[in-house]
């Protein structure tokens, strides 16, 4: 390879630059860009290892001529590499509005082995300012390769704090006010920037924002709970890279999901999610964004769900020779378990020791007169003694493979064994259900959306939280002490025996 990715990024200050050098003739950091002045000039040292390898390059330069007043502007550029021109008095289009690429090719016989030199220049000439945003530079054969690397370094500090503002909507007049401070990360492992970003709090509030493309500000509009509407706008104070420190900054949680994608029929394991929102108020309940490549997503949060894995179950009677045996309730498929007596009793045994907060059944496909209508839920924990946790009575199931949820009124031990004892039927002779479900409280907040590619159609989105990593630094003084009270007994008893051979030499 000729040489590696290089760029100079002129957004930030100082300037982010990979595999080269930068200085500044009669120019100045402005806020998103480098502002040249008339004869003003940026020089961009970089390195080449094997000018061979490259027949040809391509080089990028991203600027703007600011205006004068409501006229045009006017500031050629002048673009030279080791001396020689490769271009001359360019004059940029755009009229100030919009920053446009200039592209130019870089014939392979003007690089050389070592440092090169790339000069921009503004016209002396110059009536306004020219305004440079970046400069990328690649071999013809691998055109875009450092523009992607500056937006991947770019998106590496990717938690972003704001001092926000907000002033009434619709009056112009009135003064921004100082707000609460605005404090987010969002990344799904795509290495780039947020170009939009909205957020619906738990209490109603809403705000929805568009970021400048360095991200140094922002400007939107925030909704009140109570409906009163806001412009709201923010200007970056402090930008890193996500850290385990991250989750410190904020008293609203930081999310960490594992993530699914929805498509050709199916749901496909995709990047971990993490976000953060804390605008100073309540905590987020939906959150929407756009990047700066176009991609979008909607992730609104909810209870995660957190079924119990049952892993046998027995029952006082089953027609099992019909094929309707007790492990039809576990099955997803629409079977179910059936016993010829009006009442009957069914022991569920998990995978572990669970404290369940819900339980579901699911009526059978026929005959409504078999549905269950009194039971009550039991946890044992060696499957013989058992400790009542819920009684329902008169309960009904108003149509075929009918799921109803039951939450237990407290929360309950953790056990391992469940019976589901059935004291009365729907006046059959008969008992039946299609499925039996556990649940335990949940541990966090789950997420389901979409997300849309750019230039695709939007497909399912659905994350579940990922589980914190136990820490071991909490048991050392549990092993600790337990090691302590070893010692001390080995003691107890080295004197113990010491005494009895005593006794026994006197003997």
């Amino acid at each position: 390879m000729g040489f590696e990715a290089t760029y100079a990024d002129f957004s930030v200050d100082p300037t982010r630059l990979a595999n080269s050098d930068v200085r500044f003739h009669g120019a100045r950091f402005a806020g998103s860009h480098v502002a040249l002045s008339a004869g003003g000039s940026v020089t961009l040292d970089f390195e080449v290892e094997d000018p061979e390898d490259v027949p040809q390059a391509t080089l990028t330069v991203t600027a703007l001529v600011s205006k004068l007043g409501s006229d045009l502007g006017y500031a050629p550029m002048t673009v030279l590499l080791q001396g020689e021109t490769l271009a001359e008095d360019l004059t940029v289009p755009g009229g100030g509005d919009l920053p446009q690429d200039n592209v130019f090719a870089v014939p392979g016989r003007l690089l050389k082995p070592g440092t090169n030199t790339l000069e921009i220049r503004s016209s002396a000439k110059a009536s306004s300012m020219l305004w440079l945003y970046r400069i990328t530079l690649d071999p013809v054969w691998e055109r875009g390769r450092s523009e992607r690397a500056r937006v991947a370094e770019a998106a590496r500090d990717s938690v972003f704090s704001y001092r926000t503002e907000l002033r009434p909507a619709h009056s112009s007049s009135a003064s921004w006010q100082a707000a609460p401070r605005l404090l987010f990360h969002i990344d799904r492992d795509e290495h780039s920037l947020p170009a939009q970003l909205g957020w619906r709090g738990e209490d109603g509030a809403e705000s929805a924002i568009s970021f400048q493309s360095n991200m140094s500000d922002f400007h939107g509009v925030y909704r009140a709970a109570d409906g009163t509407a806001y412009e709201y706008r923010g200007r970056l104070t402090d930008r890193r890279p996500f850290s385990e420190d991250t989750a410190n900054l904020s008293a609203s949680p930081l999310h960490r999901f594992h993530t699914e994608e929805g498509w050709g029929g199916r749901w496909h394991t995709s990047h971990e999610l993490r976000l953060l929102v804390d605008d100073g108020g309540a905590p987020v309940e939906r959150v929407t964004w756009r990047d700066q490549r176009g991609n979008s997503g909607v992730a609104v949060l909810h209870a995660a769900a957190s079924e119990v894995e049952v892993t046998g179950v027995e029952a006082s009677d089953e027609f099992d020779e019909g094929g309707e045996g007790a492990d039809n309730l576990l099955e997803d498929q629409r079977s179910k378990w059936l016993t010829f007596e009006e009442t009957a009793h069914l022991d569920f045994t998990l995978a572990r020791p669970a404290s369940v907060a819900s339980y579901s059944l699911m009526s059978a496909n026929d005959f409504a007169e078999r549905d269950p209508r009194d039971w009550t839920l039991l946890g044992s924990h060696d499957g013989h003694t058992w400790t009542p946790l819920d009684t329902r009575g008169g309960e009904k199931f108003t149509e075929r493979f009918q799921t109803r949820e039951f939450h237990l009124r407290s929360t309950a031990r953790a056990y391992r064994h469940y019976r589901l004892d059935i004291t009365r039927n729907a006046g059959g002779s008969e008992v039946q259900l299609a499925q039996v479900r556990f649940a335990e409280a949940p541990a966090g907040q789950a997420f389901t959306g979409y997300y849309q590619r750019y230039n695709e159609g939007p497909i399912g989105y659905r994350g579940t939280p990922v589980a914190a990593a136990p820490s071991a630094l909490p048991t050392a003084p549990l092993v600790a002490s337990e090691l302590q009270a070893a010692v001390a007994s080995l003691s107890e008893t080295a004197q113990t025996l010491a005494a009895l051979a005593a006794q026994l030499r006197t003997h």
